[in-house]
């Protein structure tokens, strides 16, 4: 037998959705399964257009990279890896994640040795995971982002030596 559906659950998902950042929600039990997704208004912006950052930015991507640990050459506010010849460049725009999920060691760290074609991160773009790889092989000498970090087309992510 059917079991009616539960219009006070979907008002109450309809409202913590609509409270919250979350642009989809899912509710499953036994009898049934319910996906609310909001749409989200993105105009895209014009490829020579500043893009707007979350939070203001006052020094090059590279003073912002992950502080570094025992034996990593710490980069410099003036250094500009954008043109460095060993720079893993973003193919896209999007979220970096230096793991494939949360419970799993990074790609590479530094100090690793990486063969060309090996993934050195992810970028996640329209809630899909494209795999960044090594465009050369050699030593992982920096890596300038840090998980979760929002990325641009071409922005410097790891510099392999």
């Amino acid at each position: 037998m059917a079991n009616p559906l539960d219009t006070k659950v979907i008002s109450k998902l309809a409202e913590i959705l609509d409270k919250s950042n979350l642009t989809e929600l899912e509710y499953e039990d036994e009898t049934c399964r319910i996906c609310l997704t909001r749409e989200q208004n993105v105009v895209p912006a014009p490829a020579f257009a500043p893009v707007a950052q979350p939070m203001p930015v006052a020094a090059p991507v590279a003073a912002v990279a992950p502080a570094p640990t025992a034996g990593t050459p710490a980069p410099t506010a003036d250094q500009d890896f954008s043109k460095h010849p060993g720079a893993v460049k973003s193919p896209m725009v999007g979220v970096v994640y230096l793991s494939a999920d949360p419970n799993s060691p990074n790609y590479v760290k530094v100090g690793d040795s990486v063969a060309e074609g090996d993934t050195v991160c992810l970028i996640e773009a329209m809630k899909t995971f494209n795999p960044v790889k090594a465009h050369k092989a050699g030593k992982v000498t920096n890596i300038l982002v840090s998980t979760g970090d929002p990325v641009e087309y071409g922005e410097p992510l790891v510099i392999i030596e």
